[in-house]
């Protein structure tokens, strides 16, 4: 693994440091003059802490359009290399608590997913993690089921590469299964529990696949009477 420079960690803490700086003066903005009695302390902390959260998609999105996440190999010193690692720091020290809490319900994971750049279809919902949601596309009808993971990039000793995740309609990832960079998922298929999907896959239309490493278990009706 490549050791993240020290202009991506300040560029990091810069913008760290402005979302805390937002997310107070909001909050002082908003309840300055609302009496909160008691439990006054409490509220203005989980205000500042939801505020700054708010922040913190705002200033993510805009580091999407100003260092977007490129596919393909990020070369050492590179813009893309820049982008991934301040993507990767963003992360680890920002969204992870969010993502990996079982306390979110799963509704409001899905606007959190959407605010973070997935693109998810309509009626499609993550009890797992998608930790590269930029780079992740989900059809409708879909779900990813409890504690599965989702990821987009390729980390390999020194080897830095990104690959879009494509899922389509009506897909079922079960439990703890994981889905690695690069896989296409075909609409109506369905991974087993705790399968993983090794990196480049292609999962056929209706197709049902399971274990480690994932292989065909079942294909679809259509493709089976053809053949």
């Amino acid at each position: 693994m490549r050791k993240i420079g020290a202009t991506e960690i300040v560029v990091f803490l810069c913008l760290l440091a402005s979302i805390l700086l937002l997310g107070i003066a909001s909050t002082a903005w908003l309840l300055a003059a609302v009496p909160l009695g008691d439990f006054r302390g409490v509220v203005l902390l989980a205000a500042t802490l939801v505020l700054s959260y708010l922040w913190a998609f705002a200033m993510y999105r805009l580091c999407l359009r100003l260092w977007p996440l490129h596919e393909g190999s990020a070369a050492p010193g590179s813009r893309a290399e820049f982008a991934a690692n301040l993507n990767i720091l963003f992360y680890l020290l920002l969204f992870n608590s969010l993502i990996r809490t079982h306390i979110i319900p799963l509704p409001l994971m899905r606007l959190v997913y959407l605010a973070l750049g997935a693109r998810l279809g309509s009626n499609t919902y993550s009890a797992g993690a998608l930790l590269d949601p930029p780079l992740t596309t989900i059809g409708s009808n879909a779900i990813v089921g409890h504690d599965a993971v989702v990821f987009a990039h390729v980390i390999e000793g020194e080897r830095l590469e990104l690959k879009r995740v494509v899922i389509g309609d009506g897909v079922t990832i079960g439990a703890h299964a994981v889905i690695m960079a690069g896989v296409t998922i075909g609409d109506g298929a369905i991974i087993s529990a705790g399968a993983v999907v090794t990196k480049d896959s292609v999962v056929g239309a209706g197709e049902v696949w399971g274990g480690i490493p994932a292989r065909l278990l079942k294909k679809a009706a259509g493709a089976t009477a053809a053949a």
